[in-house]
């Protein structure tokens, strides 16, 4: 009699609860909080049915039970640890949801907006991965030979613990390697990398693997490792605005003030250009020809690309049509 009126008594709560929690969402629908009720409500309403529904079988079997009812109550018990951490879980994915939501849909401009994205996914993957050890734990911990087991490995020579380290070393290394990435401000969802001689934007910065999109829509995934043990070029650490830079060799006979005014007629009339700078200089000198740089800021990585591209095929195209004796030539002197 006790255990059916526990039972009713969290059916009839739980019952209450959903309605509740209904009418709230509702009455918040032209609030300030709907934006977090309304998912909150759609995504944790089955497993807070469940949590209690479990509750009140676990509190309505007596707790010295024997038998098969001892066996309900330990199944009820596993299933009440499962559903707890599934709870939690689903409200974790609810937060990361809610804040994305609220974050401006242009990441590129702001690097705060970009590290807040770069930092929320991580950690809720690394919260929702200890909930789940600390679930399996606790449920290990309710059956007693498991939980000798377990005691005595902790108290052995730690061979077991040696191996199952060893062979966990890369992915709990790279886990945290993800952590360290998150926080340490160096890398950010939207950031423009230059990697192994590749140039990309960072999609993805996961716990475990950086996905960074190539220049041909190619996608390099790398290990978050990588990023804590190798260097790497971010072009947008700071701000999301970019320098091209176009160097072409020309013979020294060639006019660099003609060029210029040919390099600024490029520049100003490309779209691609943020109306910031550009400079045209000689950088370098050799026995054959000297070395002209093209620098001009972008807006973001891809504009710059494409504004390199667009200034060489210019000016080599200008050379070639106008000038085709400032090409680069090889001399020689012959003396009989």
């Amino acid at each position: 009699m006790r255990a059916a009126l526990i039972t009713l008594a969290t059916l009839v709560v739980a019952v209450l609860l959903d309605i509740g929690t209904r009418r709230l969402v509702r009455r918040a629908d032209h609030g300030r909080y709907r934006w977090v009720l309304g998912p909150l409500r759609k995504a944790c309403r089955r497993p807070t049915a469940v949590v209690l529904l479990l509750t009140g079988l676990y509190l309505a079997l007596p707790p010295r039970s024997t038998g098969w009812l001892g066996d309900v109550r330990h199944v009820v018990g596993l299933l009440l640890i499962g559903g707890v951490a599934w709870l939690v879980i689903k409200a974790l994915h609810v937060a990361e949801g809610v804040t994305f939501s609220r974050l401006p849909p242009e990441v590129v401009a702001d690097r705060r907006i970009r590290r807040a994205r770069t930092q929320i996914r991580p950690v809720r993957r690394f919260t929702a991965v200890v909930v789940t050890i600390v679930a399996i734990g606790l449920i290990m911990t309710t059956f007693p030979p498991i939980r000798a087991f377990g005691i005595s490995v902790l108290g052995s020579a730690g061979v077991i613990g040696a191996v199952i380290g060893l062979s966990a070393r890369t992915a709990l290394g790279n886990a945290f390697a993800g952590i360290q990435v998150a926080f340490s401000d160096g890398l950010h969802v939207g950031d423009v990398v230059v990697i192994e001689g590749e140039w990309g934007r960072v999609e993805e910065v996961k716990l475990t693997n950086v996905v960074v999109r190539l220049w041909d829509d190619r996608m390099l995934i790398l290990p978050t490792m990588y990023f804590t043990e190798r260097p790497f070029q971010n072009w947008s650490r700071h701000e999301a605005r970019v320098v091209g830079k176009v160097q072409i060799h020309v013979d020294h006979t060639a006019d660099l003030e003609d060029l210029r005014t040919e390099t600024q007629r490029l520049v100003e009339s490309s779209p691609l250009w943020d109306r910031s700078r550009w400079v045209l200089q000689m950088v370098d000198a050799t026995a054959s020809s000297v070395v002209i740089e093209v620098q001009a800021t972008a807006a973001d990585g891809a504009s710059a690309w494409d504004l390199r591209c667009d200034l060489r095929e210019g000016l080599i195209g200008y050379i070639r049509d106008n000038h085709p004796q400032w090409l680069p030539r090889t001399r020689s002197e012959y003396k009989p």
